[in-house]
Parts: structure tokens; sequence; C-alpha cells
């Protein structure tokens, strides 16, 4: 899990959660500990000192039965000797029933030896007792007092001092116990302390990241803020984190970029107007050139006019001529067409001739192969009759040499009438093929004879509507000096464009995007400012003397001649230009032609 992208409401929630529970952690621990410690220090040296307690008792009771039998050895009274003896059997129980308690519990081995040389001195100082026991009994009263102060007072300050060394053990594990509880509850008031430190080093290091993590972010919104102010929109930022300042910071980046689209649009679009506005200024120059031209060119262009009218006149007459000379065509033409068709039915009837000559010249060349067999066989038969068949044997043999010659001109012949057979029918083919041919012809010339009625009835109506042209070209050169005006008013209007076009790309030009500053502002080309010439007054040519019906039409030469000043009054056509979107404004009592159509733009400009 990132915790960027952590919403800032659960970072705090966290940051707090995870600060009680380590201070709950620690206190929690470290109480409880203290508790476990107390409880078991307070067992344990309870333990201690009961043990402690048992063995001075056991020492007490000791030192009690030991007076009690030094009394009893040196002790007349029978009375009192019986009641020492009840008395020291009852502290012997006791001392047993002590002894046994201390050897069950749970002893260390240096304890253990210690009993041990207890219950040996003990058991020295019983038998040292029962030995002087009985020597009172037996009446010896002086060795019973000797035993008691040779063996029995020795075994009694050995058992006595292993149980004053033993209730010093005791003394000393207690002491060492109590020790070592408060030993570690000093550690544990130390180590409660250092926990609480780590836990507050973490707290300032959490609290640390936490301010770091809020301040840096609002750093790079108040530093992105600070460059948009400045018109810097290449800052870019980080929005891959998750939480609010996550999404503050996307905000920012789309309001960044899209102030940066914005601004890009904006310097193209002015780009493009400046570009615009300094092609429709050019465009402007060039159609007042060309407006001031049209004027001249436009006498030109009726004299022009009417020589076409003569030319279309004379047309008109030659087609009408060319009318005649296809229909005679059209008639000469099916008459060869008929002859054709006579021709393939000739070569067809040759044909058929042919292939039975074909037929019959194999008919000769197989008698022919049947005469040289029948003269072999008479040759045959002249050589079995010897001399009386030599004669026949001579007639045999010629025979059968005309029969091969018969055979062999039958083949020649034979191939000479199957190639003639192919030619003819070769013949035939292309008679057919001639036939088809001349068919199509006929075909073809009374298109023609219908088209050139065609040709010579649209000459008539040229030789009409050309006269309209005329008085159109009339009307335009008034619609030249109209335009002249607007040219005027255009231009103004492009000028006024450029200035506010330059004006807000000085405006755009502050701004920088994706690290690179805007581009220059666009040089404006220097208008070409000539004077516009007078205007031509339109004046209609004199016509010209219509030409014989039968005069050429003008050469090439000349009609390069009449297009000369058409094609000097032409200017420089405007390269791509830009599309108005805004309505032009029009004087009132000005008409306006339809505009051409786009494919005859620059025909129209070259025409004029």
């Amino acid at each position: 899990m990132n915790l960027q992208n952590l919403r800032l409401a659960s970072k705090l929630w966290l940051s707090t959660g995870l600060i009680v529970l380590g201070i709950a952690l620690v206190v929690g621990y470290t109480a409880l500990q203290s508790v476990s410690d107390r409880a078991q220090s307070a067992v344990e040296l309870d333990k201690l000192n009961v043990r402690v307690k048992e063995a001075m008792r056991w020492a007490a009771l000791s030192q009690s039965n030991s007076a009690r039998t030094q009394a009893l050895m040196l002790s007349a009274d029978p009375a009192l000797e019986a009641g020492l003896k009840d008395v020291i059997a009852e502290t012997s129980a006791q001392i047993s029933k002590i002894q046994k308690a201390i050897e069950a519990e749970d002893l260390t081995a240096q304890d253990r030896n210690q009993l041990k040389a207890i219950a040996t001195n003990r058991k020295a100082v019983l038998d040292a007792r029962a030995i002087a026991m009985k020597q009172r009994a037996e009446g010896l009263q002086e060795e019973s007092v000797a035993t008691i102060g040779t063996v029995f007072q020795p075994a009694m300050d050995a058992y006595q001092k292993s149980q004053r060394d033993f209730v010093a053990m005791q003394e000393q594990s207690f002491e060492s116990t109590r020790a070592r509880y408060a030993e570690r509850a000093k550690n544990l008031i130390l180590m409660a302390s250092g926990l609480m430190l780590l836990l507050l080093l973490l707290i300032v290091a959490g609290a640390a990241w936490l301010i770091r993590s809020i301040r840096h972010p609002l750093t790079v919104a108040n530093e992105l803020a600070a460059k948009i102010a400045q018109g810097d929109l290449s800052m870019t930022i980080d929005t891959t984190r998750g939480d609010e300042f996550g999404d503050l910071m996307k905000s920012l980046a789309r309001m960044s970029a899209s102030l940066g689209a914005m601004v890009n649009q904006v310097r193209q679009s002015t780009d493009s107007i400046a570009t615009a506005s300094a092609e429709i200024a050019q465009g402007n120059n060039d159609l007042a050139h060309r407006t001031e031209q049209t004027s001249g060119n436009l006498q030109s262009t009726a004299s022009s006019m009417d020589h076409l009218t003569q030319t279309v006149q004379i047309s008109a007459d030659n087609a009408r001529q060319a009318s005649t000379l296809a229909a005679n065509a059209s008639n000469v033409a099916q008459r060869g067409g008929q002859v054709v068709q006579q021709v393939v039915t000739t070569m067809e009837d040759i044909n058929t001739s042919s292939r039975k000559i074909a037929d019959i010249i194999g008919v000769i060349d197989g008698i022919a192969f049947q005469t040289n067999i029948l003269a072999l066989n008479a040759a045959v038969e002249a050589a079995r009759a010897g001399e009386q068949g030599r004669g026949f044997a001579v007639v045999a043999s010629e025979v059968r040499s005309l029969a091969q010659r018969s055979a062999e001109a039958a083949k020649e012949i034979k191939m000479l009438i199957n190639t003639s057979v192919d030619k003819v029918a070769s013949g035939t083919q292309l008679v057919s093929d001639a036939g088809a041919t001349m068919n199509d012809i006929v075909s073809s010339v009374r298109k023609v004879a219908d088209v050139i009625g065609e040709i010579t009835s649209a000459s008539g109506l040229q030789s009409a509507e050309i006269s309209g042209i005329n008085q159109a070209i009339g009307g335009l050169d008034q619609m030249t000096q109209q335009n002249a005006a607007l040219v005027e008013q255009s231009a103004a209007a492009a000028e006024s464009l450029r200035d506010q076009a330059d004006q807000l790309a000085r405006a755009v030009a502050v701004f920088k995007t994706d690290g690179r500053a805007l581009a220059t502002m666009p040089q404006r080309p220097t208008r070409d400012i000539t004077p516009r010439p007078q205007a031509l007054a339109y004046k209609r040519p004199t016509a010209l003397a219509r030409p014989q019906a039968k005069a050429a039409l003008p050469s090439a030469p000349a009609a390069k001649k009449l297009a000369a000043p058409i094609k000097a009054a032409g200017g420089r056509p405007m390269a791509n230009p830009p599309t108005l979107t805004k309505p032009v404004s029009v004087k009132p009592g000005v008409a306006l032609k339809p505009a051409p159509a786009k494919a005859a733009a620059e025909s129209d400009w070259e025409t004029f």
C-alpha cells in the first residue's frame, strides 16, 4: 500500500491511531510486566521469608532440645526426667516435620546440599543422645554426662552451625531475590523510557513526513500558480498521488494543459489570421491591379468577339458545305458497301469450287495409287512368266511409271489447290471484314453528316449568342468600376484585420508552452501601392466587313496576336487564397455576379 495515495483524513487518523496504539502498547506492556514482577516477587519473597522463619524456628527447637537433653542428663528427679522426655520427643517430631516441609520445597542444589549436611549432623546428635540416654538408663551417670560433653555437645554445635548457615543462605537468597526484582523494576522503567523515546522519535518522524507530504504539493501548486501568472505554462507536475493533494495536482495539471492548449490554439489562430490577412492584403493588391487592367482588356475582348462572330459565320457556311459533301460521301459509301457484298458472295462461291476441285484431285490420287499397285502386280506376274512375259513387263513398268507421275502430279495439284483454298478462305475473311468495315464507314459517314448538321445549327445559335456577349461586355466594364471600389474597401478591412492580428499575437507571445516560447511575430509585408490608372471607357468597336463564305479560319499567328493583350493583362494569381467566413458589406445599388467555380478561378483571372 502506497501511503502517498491515502486520503488526508486517513493519514491523520492513521497517525493518531498509531500514536495512541504505540503509547497504549508501551504503557500496557510496562504495567503488565510491573504487576507480574510484583506478584512474582511477592510470592518468591514470601516463600523465602517463611523458609527463613521455619529455619530459624528449626534452629530454636534444636537449641531447646539440646538444653533439655543436657538438663535431663544432669537431673535426678524422675518426674522432671519423664516430663523432659515427653517434651524432647514432641520437639523432635516438630523438627522432623519442619525438615520434611523444607525439603519438599523448590530448593537450589546448594540448599539441598546444606540440608543434607544438617540431616547428617542431626543424625549424629540423635545418635549421641541415644547413647547418653542408654547409658543413663543403665545407671552409668558419669558416662552419660561424659557422652553429653564429649560427643553430644560437639555434634550439637555442628548441627546448630549447619542450621545457622542454612538460615544465612535463605536470608541471602531473600535479599538477592529482592535485589533482583528491584533491578528488574529499574530495568523495566528504563525500557519503558527507551520505548517512549523511540515512540517519540517515530512520532516526530511521522509528523515531519506528514508535514512534508502536505507542504510539498502546496509548494508545487504555489509555484505552478506563480508560473502561470507569469505566462509560463511549460511546468510539469507529478499527478500520481491518490489523496486530496493528488486531486489538486491533477486539477492544476488539467488547468495548465487546458490553458496551454488554448494558448497554442490562439497562437495558431493568430498566425493563421496574420498569414490570411497578409495574403488577403496581397490578394487585394493583385485584385486591384487586375481590376484596373480589366477595363482596358475589355476593349480587346470586344474586338476579339467581333472577329469571333465573323469566324463563327464562316464556320456555319463551311459546315453547310461539309454537310452536303458528307451526304454525297454517305451515298458513295453505300454503293461501295453493296459492291463489297457482291465480292464477298463471289469469293464464297470460289471457295466452294476450290473445295470441290480438291475432292476430285483426291479421287485421281486414289486411282493413280490403285493403278500403281496393279502395275506392280503385273510386273511380278511377267517376271514369273519369263521370256514370254517380258513385253508385258515393259508395258507394266511404263504403266507403273505413268501411275507414279500421275500420283505426284495429283499431289502437287492437291497442294496447290489446298494453298488456293487457304488463300481463298483468307480472302473471303478479308472481304467479309472489308464489308463490315464498309458498313461501319457508311454508318460513320451518316453520323458525321448528322453531326455536321448539328454543328451548322449550333453555329447559327452561337452567332446569335455572341451578340448577347457583346452587350454583356458593356455591363462588365461598369461592374469593373464597382469592383474597384469594393477592392479598396476590402484592402482597408484586410489592413485592419492585420493590425488586430498583430495585437493579438503580441498579447499571446508572453506565454510559454512545453518549454518553448511562442513564435515571434510574423513580419508584416509592405503593401505595394501603385496609383490606379484611369478606367478606360468602353467603346464598341466598329463591325468588320464580313468575309466570303468560303474564307478560311484565322491562322495560328493571328489567334496568338488576338490573345496577346489578354495574357499580358493577366496578373499573378494569389496562391491558396484564405476563406473568409465574415460576410462582406456591399454598398446599396451595386449588383454582384455569382462567384466562378473554384476549378476555374485561375483561368478566369488569366482570361481577364
